[in-house]
């Protein structure tokens, strides 16, 4: 099974010269063009900071930036995932239920939920509505403060056990940890770090980003075949 891979935004962490307001948004398209490019499967545009008219600008434009292979889902605001044109939305653990998101959405919209161990998940997953769960955090992450409770991949491979439906990591997750991710079953990964690009020039980036991707997948695929051994 092809993993799956989902970059979290966050312009705020975008290196972008001049850092004003317009600047790091294009750069976040500019990514967004990259990422897909590159093969990324999911985008959750995560900007909370921006009110509705703004995200939902931002993601019209991110969702024509993508092209058809690579889905955008908004976090945790269904209003502006609609109207935007974005294919799901990722809800926050303690948002509203996914089957009543179900029922006001299209056909195939994308709906994830963020949880925290295995019972959670389960209980979220036997309520239905869902496509996939993102858990974390999964290992320590320069986007949560110190002292931010890590689940470790032991949960995480409790969670993949306890739910019929695709478990994606976040949390920490790199190059060098995500084999461990793999091997406790999950699905996939999401992460922003790790889809950050080392460079102001949006051509490096796709090449940075490619080079993760390809990499990503081979780890996954070798760790799998090495579990049916």
């Amino acid at each position: 099974m092809r993993p799956l891979l989902c970059l979290v935004t966050d312009r705020r962490r975008l290196p972008v010269v001049p850092e004003d307001e317009a600047s790091r948004q294009d750069a976040l398209i500019d990514q967004v063009a990259a990422a897909a490019r590159a093969g990324v499967d999911l985008v959750q545009v995560r900007e909370p900071d921006l009110e509705a008219g703004a995200l939902a600008a931002l993601v019209s434009r991110a969702v024509a930036a993508a092209g058809p292979a690579t889905r955008i889902v908004v976090n945790e605001r269904v209003d502006v995932a609609l109207a935007a044109g974005a294919h799901g939305v990722h809800l926050r653990a303690a948002s509203m239920d996914a089957a009543r998101v179900r029922r006001i959405t299209p056909p195939g919209f994308l709906i994830g939920r963020s949880v925290h161990g295995a019972a959670e998940a389960r209980r979220v997953a036997a309520a239905g509505g869902l496509d996939y769960v993102l858990l974390g955090t999964v290992f320590p992450s320069r986007s949560k403060p110190d002292g931010h409770p890590v689940v470790g991949t032991a949960v995480l491979a409790e969670t993949v056990r306890a739910v019929d439906l695709p478990v994606l990591a976040i949390g920490g997750v790199t190059i060098e940890t995500a084999a461990e991710v793999a091997q406790a079953g999950a699905a996939g990964l999401a992460a922003i770090g790790l889809f950050q690009p080392t460079g102001t020039n949006g051509k490096a980036w796709a090449s940075d980003l490619g080079d993760i991707v390809q990499t990503l997948r081979i780890l996954f695929d070798t760790t799998r075949s090495a579990s049916l051994r």
